[in-house]
């Protein structure tokens, strides 16, 4: 480490701009193969080695990268990308659509390969290419099944060396090159002076790694790193510190409160928007989640082209939520606090199973289901709260045992939340059933242009407004803590939470 951060010729103080010392969580990363990676935070850095055909640009649609242009057929089953020229990978080979192929086919072997846990960062492809083929040096052909503009996105991933897409530590055509890597220790970037992109202002990046969130902010507060990246609450007191900056970045983990439509209770659609009324999901964004959550009312990240929730934002209404339950027939009839109703000729009160997984690391999760269950009891809803592990949860969710459940979904690229709201879906978990909502996808998935596309998402999330499936929560924040403005990108989110510092010296 001494070595690295001597070539570097980087301090916290007095650091001249050209090299930069990050500090980050890594303990189990002993590869740097973008294709299965297993920390959210050194993604951020691979980011900066491997490159892609298509990225999301600050309004988050497609832009040409590595592919320069790109044509599809009338009925969007066939695409057409043309690579850009000049580009080399590091190891000085010259990029080629036969890199592209086996990049592709190594991502669908991964997918595919049920005998491994991991099946990588880019599974999703699976659902999108048909078949790819390479008919000259610079073209990829790729016929999809997916026939909609959202096809576009889910070209978003790393490209690597034909030769090399299984090795540990394969080269990349980004801006920054690997000179060193010693897992759980540190990583070494220089700049590569031959990428297509131009020479970076920053030319040296040292990430030193940490096993604990503790040790990572106590090196950032002894000035040994110059920025860190981390998703801990504990970030969240720096925000007003004077001699630090503080960005926000937006993760792709999606938190919603799973409701069971096959629980009697939760079957009546004014009980599950009760629900919506009675909660101050604002107030607990600030409490438990210490402001590094962003709202959303739709499973879609709120500020993005695709949102259309901005005039339907979601306030607590007490008033609401108590006149929609009465309606719907429960009351307390004992003045025992809990609304209650005879069916069946029993009565029964309004208790929900509500169950809850925690973190390793915090009890966020945890403060966040207690400040739900206090907000519903106030309108006579009991929820029994219960706190299990990640995998039990998993297994209430998947069997169907459970009234409402906090559920995390680590969001794909490709804005289509079909998984969560199609009949039978994966992510279906709380039984939600509409032809109206199956075939609006179905149209989504046939739409070819971006207005196309949007109107689509638009009348998806009316729909999800009216049915109230389930109920979205956050998009779980990041915080980068930095002393140097190494960046402009107005939107920062993961995994290109470093975007912006490969940008050209002037």
């Amino acid at each position: 480490m001494a070595a690295c951060l001597l070539l570097t010729g980087a301090s916290a103080q007095g650091n001249d701009h050209q090299s930069l010392i990050l500090g980050i969580v890594s303990a189990t990363t002993n590869r740097t193969n973008p294709l299965t990676p297993v920390e959210r935070e050194f993604m951020s850095l691979t980011a900066l080695v491997y490159e892609s055909m298509v990225v999301l640009d600050d309004d988050y649609l497609p832009k040409p990268h590595l592919a320069d242009k790109w044509e599809s057929s009338g009925d969007g089953s066939t695409w057409t990308f043309t690579l850009r020229e000049g580009v080399t990978f590091h190891d000085g080979t010259p990029l080629t659509s036969a890199d592209v192929v086996a990049t592709v086919n190594e991502i669908l072997r991964l997918a595919n390969d049920e005998t491994n846990p991991n099946k990588g960062a880019y599974a999703s492809l699976r659902y999108f290419i048909n078949k790819i083929a390479a008919p000259d040096e610079r073209t990829v052909v790729i016929t999809t099944g997916r026939k909609n503009f959202g096809f576009l996105y889910a070209m978003n991933f790393p490209i690597l060396p034909a030769a090399q897409v299984q090795l540990d530590n394969p080269a990349g055509s980004g801006p920054y090159r690997v000179e060193q890597f010693q897992p759980a220790d540190y990583i070494w970037l220089s700049v590569n002076s031959s990428w297509w992109g131009g020479r970076p202002a920053i030319t040296e990046i040292s990430a030193l790694f940490h096993t604990t969130n503790r040790e990572l902010i106590s090196s950032y507060e002894y000035n040994r790193v110059d920025a860190i990246l981390t998703r801990s609450m504990t970030a969240a007191q720096y925000r007003s510190s004077v001699s630090s900056l503080n960005l926000t970045y937006r993760t792709k983990q999606f938190e919603a409160l799973m409701l069971n439509h096959l629980s009697y209770e939760l079957e009546d659609v004014r009980v599950r928007k009760a629900i919506r009324a009675a909660l101050n999901l604002n107030a607990i964004a600030q409490n438990a989640y210490m402001g590094m959550a962003m709202r959303t009312d739709t499973p879609l990240p709120s500020g993005t082209w695709m949102y259309s929730a901005d005039d339907i934002v979601y306030r607590q209404n007490i008033e609401l939520a108590n006149q929609l339950l009465d309606e719907a027939g429960w009351v307390d009839t004992n003045d025992d606090g809990i609304r209650d109703m005879v069916r069946n000729g029993k009565l029964v009160k309004l208790s929900l199973r509500f169950y809850a997984y925690e973190e390793q690391d915090n009890s966020v999760r945890l403060n966040a289901a207690a400040q739900i269950a206090s907000q519903l009891l106030a309108v006579g809803i009991e929820a029994r709260l219960s706190v299990m592990s990640f995998k039990e949860v998993r297994e209430k969710l998947e069997a169907g045992s459970f009234d409402m459940a906090i559920a995390s979904f680590n969001m794909d690229y490709t804005p289509d939340p079909g998984f969560l709201l199609m009949s039978g879906n994966t992510g279906n978990y709380s039984r939600y059933k509409s032809k109206a909502m199956d075939n609006l996808f179905k149209e989504l998935r046939a739409a070819m242009t971006k207005e196309a596309y949007r109107n689509k998402l638009y009348e998806i999330q009316a729909l999800y407004t009216e049915d109230c499936p389930f109920i979205s929560l956050y998009y779980r924040s990041g915080a980068i803590m930095t002393r140097i403005m190494f960046t402009r990108t107005r939107d920062i989110r993961e995994p290109e939470v470093l975007k912006g510092i490969e940008a050209r010296a002037e």
